[in-house]
């Protein structure tokens, strides 16, 4: 039996094999599948076994997973591909009877109307059509993501997007996240269980304006665009335009409160607080 970790080379999967490592999981305990042994190379160094497979070839994930194998499935970047790259994924395991598959969803999933939501409750309603046991792990915005740019966004003095003024966003840094998708795979009670993840508190564009203008002594406001208007500009800055129409979308939805719930689970999952957005920016400005 082994925890197995896919998209293990990516931003959140190392956090989560760090986390297991530290929480004193044997590092041959644990398997990072990659897409190449060059990418893995320094998990393999720390005694991690490496598997290589690839979501678009299913046949290479045929020997990756066992019997009693606790899995993380990392949703892929891939939109428009992803749910059929995910659902490779979650037949390899039904195949294997792996004990545990754990996947990295999105926040409200079945009420949540983003565009970007659509993927993640496909994906979800295979695993739960599979039958195979699992946690579905439902995740707020990233803090590094509402932080991305942090220096060009001191340098102009705004912070510039579709959010209204009182759009609320409940985020978490990453490495909270990650260690609560290592809570769920290395202890028990999670099967079956759908865990809604977000920061202990909410905060505005104006708040986070606000607050790196503290940190860093620069004036720095916030300035909501329409939903066309935010549209537009994506686009003029070369933006595909569907994948622009699908960035518009996440602003308009958080306008609407979609990402502001704060149910207290993640805290209680890790347990400890949440990292608040002020460690994140005080973090990015180094």
């Amino acid at each position: 039996m082994s925890i197995v970790i896919t998209g293990a080379t990516g931003q959140l999967g190392r956090l989560v094999i760090a986390d297991l490592l530290a929480a004193g999981v044997p590092a041959d305990g644990i398997t990072a599948v990659a897409r190449s042994k060059e990418k893995a190379a320094d998990l393999a160094a720390q005694g991690v076994k490496v598997a290589i497979a690839d979501y678009d070839e299913p046949a290479t994930l045929d020997e990756i997973f066992s019997a009693g194998d606790r899995v993380l499935l990392v949703s892929g970047t891939d939109f428009g591909r992803r749910v059929g790259q995910h659902a490779a994924v979650i037949d390899a395991t039904k195949k294997a009877g792996v004990s545990q598959l754990a996947y990295t969803s999105v926040f409200g999933a079945p009420d949540n109307a983003m565009l970007l939501a659509a993927d993640h409750k496909a994906t979800e309603q295979l695993i739960l059509d599979s039958g195979v046991p699992h946690t579905l792990l439902r995740n707020n915005w990233y803090s590094e993501m509402g932080v991305f740019d942090l220096p060009a966004t001191v340098e102009s003095g705004a912070i510039v997007n579709g959010v209204s003024p009182d759009g609320r966003l409940a985020t978490a840094s990453r490495q909270d996240f990650a260690a609560a998708a290592s809570a769920v795979l290395r202890t028990d009670g999670h099967l079956n269980q759908a865990y809604e993840l977000s920061g202990d508190g909410a905060w505005t564009f104006g708040e986070y304006a606000a607050e790196v203008t503290r940190q860093t002594g620069k004036p720095v406001v916030h300035r909501s665009l329409s939903h066309d208007e935010n549209l537009a500009g994506l686009t003029a800055a070369g933006i595909p335009e569907a994948f622009a129409t699908v960035l518009a979308d996440v602003d308009t939805q958080i306008s609407t409160g979609t990402l502001s719930g704060t149910p207290g689970t993640l805290a209680q999952l890790i347990g400890r607080p949440t990292t608040p957005i002020a460690t994140t920016i005080a973090d990015q400005l180094g």
